[in-house]
């Protein structure tokens, strides 16, 4: 058995190694490198979209597809893959899966331990995923063609990076956003300590940080950024499946590179994947009383309780904030990919991972008002008041206001009619008055997850810290700080990158003086007010065994939801029958015959649903324009930017309903001949399912200075 002091001096002399290792220069291909991108867009009619928790947001269209990214480094030892996902945020049976799918491709090539899964957090995304009852109730349960939709789109980006795997280097660069994001819960960040707010210029990170891919050929690979804001730039009002602000930055970034590919398609892939962004809004206009638009009270409630305190911004509506966001993050991330000081990342590759039961952790916790060290632990998942609230970005109930302390007799009656919280409960959850006991509400169906995958890779002096969750701005930067403690023996100059939402989604995780207040994020920090202080000891310590080439303890293994998987309420599509006299395909709505550039051109047409066939590896649309050789080449589809996809029903009773097109015609589009397609699926009434497509009248496409006449008009 080692003494301490021995024990010392041999994590000092590894740690030493290590250094050395990462010191070495390099000037040939460091890793081998893939990246590989898939769709994963699901339903996007009838089903509910998972994030505001809002029974009647369901999609109808489409706004922007949604996609997997992912990226497999290899150091020749080991293997870690970093997947970002359009999506709300990941279960754990989703991941689950994908590796069982993985591993009968592959073998024990991918495991839960190399792949880590982060959800960019879009609230505009299809659910009903999750498994865990909370998450699913509020889209009628447990939704198949969204599961299956996310899980073969992560696994198709990952076996197609598998299958581009190059020689390469990485480089890693840091730079500042302004004007992209905004603290949605200031009074709380105020209760963290003066002097740890004094080291920090703003109450929300400005930092981007990017990792670039280059193969040995300085061919570009790939990127991945981090930036700290809530994709909530559509609101939630929105009813069109959409990446929202950081997906649209991805299909920014991969437009630039890959020039001449339609979006989604070409090899160089761009993400922007999600960080501690738990207490950060892009609507940076603030918040405002929804009707009247007053000021919001400083607790963020409006005068009389009859109107909700609502964010928004920057621009006139949701569609132009999601783009004046999306490209200022986009920009910066372009910037430093050309001018940044980039520093490469060389040296060995670890991954760590561990499952770990959150209420039977204990961590030491310094209290700054006794002054004293106190042993502290986790509780039984639960949420508070202040949940059913929501936030600025989407308020809740009127019923309920954020910063709730003390409970109500009423909603306690009820609360307890499901399961009541015990006395324990409500000793270890403190300021929480605790609206939901999920830890308690365990038949038939878990309700929250009480096991998540905590999850570290280093690369060369690049840490990458998946958590399970949202951390709020100074969660983040606790962690990172903590994080260096232990790789600052190592190397002076280590980037420590919180990656959010991977692989648990286990709600927020704010620090204990934020959690005094019981905000929105406060409420929703499930494992009581030391969540933090315990994953600070977690990563810490899966920091260490990574710098130690320790293997750790897998841990408890969290159930398998999908052997009992929630009923689901979502109504199947049945039939489709077009309207008397009319065919599918057909297009009832012509577009106009001129179009110039800022002009929107729309058509309707007679459509089957779109959940007859998700169209993963197609489009319900392109916008096609008539080549010389007589061919129409598609300049646009259903994932582009100046397109839209609304579905509407037309008569529930004969199943009919259409579609409307639009197209925004960009500005540097080039002059000539264009048409609207329109492809889709009908269900027979006695049985199948049948492709069908349609196409609008020609129209012209004039453009300044281009001198085109339209012949074939005028003809």
């Amino acid at each position: 058995m080692e003494t301490p002091a021995f024990g010392h001096l041999r994590i000092l002399a590894l740690l030493t190694i290590w250094m050395l290792q990462v010191a070495v220069p390099s000037a040939v291909a460091s890793y081998s490198i893939g990246v590989g991108r898939a769709d994963t867009t699901g339903p996007i009619a009838e089903v509910v979209f998972m994030g505001y928790a809002k029974i009647d947001q369901k999609g109808s269209g489409l706004h922007l597809r949604t996609f997997s990214r992912a990226f497999i480094i290899d150091d020749g030892e080991q293997r870690f893959v970093f997947v970002s996902v359009d999506s709300a945020m990941i279960g754990n049976g989703v991941r689950l899966a994908v590796v069982e799918n993985l591993q009968k491709r592959y073998g024990d090539m991918y495991t839960e331990k190399n792949l880590m899964i982060s959800g960019t957090h879009s609230h505009s995304t299809p659910g009903g995923f999750m498994l865990d009852l909370l998450f699913d109730i509020t889209t009628f349960g447990f939704v198949k063609d969204t599961f299956d939709a996310l899980v073969n789109g992560i696994e198709q980006s990952i076996q197609r990076a598998h299958n581009a795997m190059v020689p390469g280097r990485i480089f890693i660069s840091h730079g500042e956003v302004h004007g992209a994001n905004i603290n949605r819960s200031p009074y709380a960040y105020l209760n963290n300590p003066r002097a740890e707010r004094d080291k920090y210029k703003y109450d929300v990170d400005k930092i981007l940080t990017q990792i670039k891919f280059i193969g040995a050929d300085d061919r570009p690979l790939g990127v991945i950024n981090w930036f700290a804001v809530h994709p909530t730039s559509m609101n939630n009002t929105n009813h069109l499946v959409s990446s929202d602000n950081v997906g649209y930055a991805s299909i920014l970034f991969e437009k630039t590179v890959n020039r001449d590919s339609l979006v989604g398609q070409g090899p160089f892939v761009a993400a922007f994947a999600s960080t501690n962004l738990g207490d950060v809004s892009p609507n940076t206009r603030g918040p405002k009383c929804e009707f009247s638009g007053k000021n919001c009270s400083e607790q963020y409630t409006c005068p009389g309780k009859k109107e909700m305190c609502f964010a928004s911004g920057p621009g006139r509506d949701m569609f132009e904030s999601t783009s004046v966001i999306a490209n200022k993050i986009f920009k910066e991330s372009w910037r430093l990919w050309q001018y940044g000081d980039t520093k490469e990342v060389i040296g060995p590759l670890r991954v760590v991972h561990r499952y770990v039961n959150m209420a039977e952790q204990t961590a030491e916790y310094y209290n700054e008002t006794t002054r004293r060290t106190e042993q502290v632990h986790g509780c039984e998942p639960a949420m508070g008041y202040s949940f059913a609230a929501g936030t600025i970005d989407g308020p809740g109930s009127f019923a309920f206001e954020q910063g709730t302390t003390s409970a109500n007799p009423l909603w306690n009656v009820v609360r307890n009619l499901l399961a009541a919280p015990t006395a324990e409960d409500v000793e270890c959850h403190g300021a929480k008055p605790i609206l939901l006991a999920t830890g308690r509400m365990n038949l038939p169906y878990e309700w929250q997850p009480k096991i998540v995958a905590t999850q570290v890779a280093l690369i060369g002096n690049v840490v990458i810290a998946g958590v399970p969750g949202e951390f709020t701005t100074m969660s983040g930067r606790r962690l990172r700080e903590a994080i260096k403690t232990v790789m600052n023996d190592a190397s002076d100059e280590t980037s420590v990158i919180v990656a959010g939402l991977c692989n648990t989604y286990s709600d927020y995780v704010t620090t204990p003086e934020e959690y005094q207040i019981q905000r929105y994020e406060g409420a929703s920090t499930i494992f009581g007010p030391h969540t933090l202080t315990i994953y600070l000891k977690q990563y810490q310590e899966l920091v260490t065994a990574a710098i130690l080439k320790k293997d750790v303890e897998p841990g408890p293994t969290p159930p398998d939801l999908r052997k009992n998987t929630l009923l689901s309420f979502v109504t199947p599509v049945l039939y489709d029958t077009p309207k008397w006299g009319r065919n599918f395909g057909d297009c009832i709505k012509q577009p106009r015959k001129i179009a110039t550039p800022g002009d929107i051109v729309t058509a309707v047409f007679i459509s089957g649903h779109p959940r007859n066939n998700l169209m993963a590896v197609n489009t319900f649309l392109t916008v096609e324009r008539l080549e010389e050789d007589e061919v129409w080449v598609p300049v646009a589809t259903d994932a582009n930017w100046e397109t839209r996809f609304e579905w509407k029903r037309t008569s529930v009773v004969l199943g009919s309903s259409q579609v409307t097109i639009t197209w925004q015609v960009p500005e540097d589009i080039k002059a000539g001949e264009y048409r609207i397609r329109h492809n889709g699926y009908y269900r027979y009434i006695l049985g199948g399912v049948f492709p069908y497509y349609g196409v609008s009248n020609h129209f012209q496409v004039l453009t300044t200075g281009s001198g085109f006449r339209g012949r074939r008009y005028y003809e």
